[in-house]
């Protein structure tokens, strides 16, 4: 951990040091040194932080649902492979959800924005037509966080 309590010494740039960079962001903001921190770039990195999350979400989602409609449309072909991807995504699902209860309020929005990418996809795989499939996305919210709830 760098300290800079006594001195501040040459600060590496965004480009030229990304892990050195972010070590010495981190200890001017433990040193209160603000007028010394690289904002535009840690408002960057922040906000991709964030968009992080919010695509790790929506893929997360199009793997579960791809593989719950996989499951219901092709009972017959059931797997332990698709039963262990759904447990799977729902624990990190769970895990995100934990660590940024925020996304819970969008999870709605982004069940419903993931399933036409996973209507498509699970079409592809099982070789049905996309109209063997709901328009709509058929399982509740609570179906698709519940460990125990498989089609």
């Amino acid at each position: 951990m760098l300290d800079f309590k006594d001195e501040t010494p040459a600060l590496p740039s965004y480009e030229e040091d990304f892990a050195l960079w972010l070590d010495v962001q981190a200890a001017l903001l433990r040193s209160g040194q603000f007028a010394q921190l690289d904002i535009e770039n840690l408002i960057g990195e922040l906000q991709g932080m964030s968009s992080s999350q919010h695509r790790e979400l929506m893929s997360r989602l199009v793997v579960l649902l791809k593989h719950l409609l996989k499951c219901q449309f092709q009972s017959r072909r059931k797997s332990r492979s698709w039963h262990s991807t759904i447990h799977e995504q729902r624990r990190e699902i769970g895990a995100l959800l934990e660590t940024s209860p925020s996304l819970r309020h969008q999870f709605a929005e982004y069940s419903n924005k993931a399933y036409p990418h996973a209507l498509k996809e699970a079409a592809h795989e099982t070789g049905l037509p996309e109209n063997s499939f709901p328009r709509q996305l058929p399982y509740t919210l609570e179906k698709l966080l519940n460990a125990d709830c498989l089609p």
